[in-house]
């Protein structure tokens, strides 16, 4: 039997509203798939078979799109609701209950995007004995995160000032994804709302329970208009590997047009640009930094620089 992974997808995605009042934000549009379409395949490669969702957001589209997406990857899946949010270490704990095991299983922050060597993580965590690795990276430059702190034999002592200080700690970002064994889910408290990083896991440093492993891949959470159209712009340029790669490549590197999109040959389109089905890009329109869903309208003329556009008119821009 292989795998089993947790999914978070009962967030409100308060920063990229409206765009995640048409869509939960694992299911948002990036790239012409749901974002959870790169989160199973990462997954699935990794040897996961079966897979919990929970849902808070748009149920309803949450749990078809979560369906759609486990039927292509041959994935079984079962999906929880919550009726009242039940915050990160609630919903793993909801999820546990749903789908239960004594395996580790891993956990995914199901708004980012992220390709990480899932096998080498899982084996890692095995050896150590730990009740949960972290997996980490270098605190990102000018975002404010809070900081896991990590001794030098691995441990951590720390999350965002919870905790002990301790010699010798180094100051990493949590990816979103960690290896869970059994004592976390004995850690956590029976009922009611309650956060992972912030009240289960410090009661698990006094024992070392908590270990992080530290590795350098691309990673954006997609939380905000600018995060979602850098995360476009790595995976455009090739800086971030596609964990869904296009089976025809579009005629330049760093924009990706859709079959059935129609760009009139006096319209311009700069860099990290994406045209979905079916949008037209008429004539004298200059399209920069952007993404244009299926539905998109541009007119003749305008010009359309860090923006996210949709059907039935909707727009989000990373200005403001």
């Amino acid at each position: 039997m292989g795998l089993r992974a947790f999914v978070l997808a009962a967030g409100l995605g308060t920063r990229l509203r409206p765009l995640t009042e048409r869509w939960p934000k694992p299911a948002v549009p990036f790239l012409g798939a749901p974002l959870l379409r790169r989160t199973f395949t990462v997954l699935r490669r990794a040897g996961v078979d079966r897979v919990a969702v929970n849902t808070h957001h748009l149920p309803e589209a949450m749990q078809r799109v979560a369906r759609e997406e486990a039927a292509r990857f041959g994935l079984a899946v079962t999906v929880v609701h919550e009726p009242v949010i039940q915050g990160t270490a609630g919903g793993l704990r909801g999820m546990q209950a749903a789908l239960p095991g004594d395996d580790p299983v891993i956990a995914w922050n199901g708004d980012i995007l992220f390709a990480p060597a899932l096998s080498f993580i899982v084996e890692n965590h095995r050896r150590s004995g730990a009740a949960a690795t972290m997996v980490l990276l270098p605190m990102p430059v000018a975002r404010s995160y809070g900081a896991v702190e990590v001794d030098s034999g691995g441990r951590v002592q720390r999350i965002s000032g919870a905790g002990a200080a301790a010699p010798g700690i180094t100051s990493w970002h949590f990816s979103g994804v960690h290896i869970l064994s059994p004592p976390v889910f004995e850690a956590m408290t029976p009922v009611g709302p309650e956060d992972i990083n912030r009240d289960v896991y410090p009661r698990l440093f006094a024992s070392g329970g908590v270990r992080g492993i530290q590795i350098f891949d691309p990673w954006s959470d997609l939380g905000t208009p600018s995060a979602y159209l850098d995360a476009q712009a790595d995976v455009l340029s090739g800086w971030t590997i596609d964990p869904v790669p296009r089976e025809a490549p579009g005629p330049m590197r760093a924009t990706r047009i859709e079959p059935g999109a129609r760009v009139d040959a006096l319209a311009v389109l700069g860099p990290d640009v994406y045209v979905g089905s079916g949008v037209e890009v008429p004539a004298g329109a200059t399209v920069h930094r952007s993404a244009l869903l299926p539905g998109a309208v541009v007119a003749p003329g305008e010009q359309v620089r860090g923006e996210i556009r949709w059907e039935g008119g909707g727009l989000l821009s990373e200005r403001g």
